[in-house]
């Protein structure tokens, strides 16, 4: 039985909502940066915040979308912290991980920021970060990670957010990043496709070392990572001029993008069989799609 994590529960939520306070300011900051050239140029994009519930009680959180701005053509930053029973399929799954003592006590406790921007420019490429941390009577761990997905790659892109990530697991264990490199290559791989959702990042699930504070301060690393990882290159490509090939590619892409959150991804399954809001699990899907 794991006891006394009531804190430390505290202290992953606050922290979670945090990050998600430091990203909304800066993505708007990146709105306002852009400057409008006619009347006719959309206003500088603004997060609209709607509280979320899960079903049934036990919990939520917070939905922030920003829709049709300046840089972001739809970007969401949620938030939630879930707790109850789960349901004997998502007890089977846990199980299978190697969860112990489900059947017996199939209590949970989840809490978490998730994020996924999609771009107005073809040029930036579309991004995804989440951390979380889990809890059962009979286990604890930590997730997360990052991953870019540009439909137009400039290497020198992917080498700076690949620098960044890799600093940041390297200030607390030498092998993280080549490991969770690799776990996200393979995660984030599409089969039907054959091909990778985009140019990878790191991702890594059922953190446990059997200390707590170490694995808190290494997601709290990992999360502090995505604005400098990211914000750098949307300044960078945000100005560069784009033609109607470059959009029919963005949006080609966009669909490969909705194809893997909605058969692959391991946290929108969850999320719906867990009877979490589901416009809140399904903020990721991009407002516009297409397919050849």
């Amino acid at each position: 039985m794991i006891d006394g994590m009531d804190e430390h529960k505290a202290r992953a939520s606050a922290w979670f909502r945090s990050l998600r306070d430091q990203i909304l300011a800066a993505f708007e900051d990146l709105e306002d940066a852009v400057a409008g050239t006619s009347p006719t140029d959309p206003a500088p994009g603004r997060f609209e915040v709607t509280e979320t519930e899960r079903e049934g009680g036990g919990g939520g959180g917070l939905m922030s979308v920003m829709r049709g701005g300046r840089v972001f053509e739809k970007v969401g930053v949620n938030v939630s912290t879930v707790h109850g029973r789960l349901a004997e399929r998502a007890q089977r799954a846990m199980a299978a991980r190697g969860v112990p003592g489900m059947e017996a006590d199939p209590r949970f406790w989840a809490s978490g920021i998730s994020l996924v921007a999609h771009m107005q420019n073809p040029h930036v490429p579309a991004v995804h970060m989440n951390t979380r941390m889990f809890w059962t009577p009979h286990a604890w761990w930590f997730g997360g990670g990052s991953d870019l997905n540009p439909c137009l790659e400039y290497p020198e892109d992917t080498e700076h957010f690949h620098a960044t990530l890799r600093t940041a697991c390297e200030a607390h264990s030498p092998d993280a990043y080549p490991r969770f490199k690799a776990w996200a290559d393979e995660y984030f791989f599409v089969p039907h496709r054959g091909r990778a959702r985009g140019v990878g990042g790191i991702f890594y699930d059922d953190l446990n070392t059997g200390d707590w504070e170490a694995d808190f301060a290494f997601t709290q690393e990992i999360g502090r990572a995505f604005l400098p990882a990211f914000v750098p290159l949307v300044e960078r490509r945000d100005a560069t001029p784009w033609t109607e090939a470059d959009r029919d590619a963005q949006l080609i892409h966009r669909g490969l993008y909705a194809e893997y959150n909605l058969v692959y991804d391991r946290g929108t399954k969850f999320g719906l069989e867990t009877g979490h809001d589901a416009n809140a699990v399904l903020m990721s899907l991009p407002p516009l799609a297409k397919w050849v």
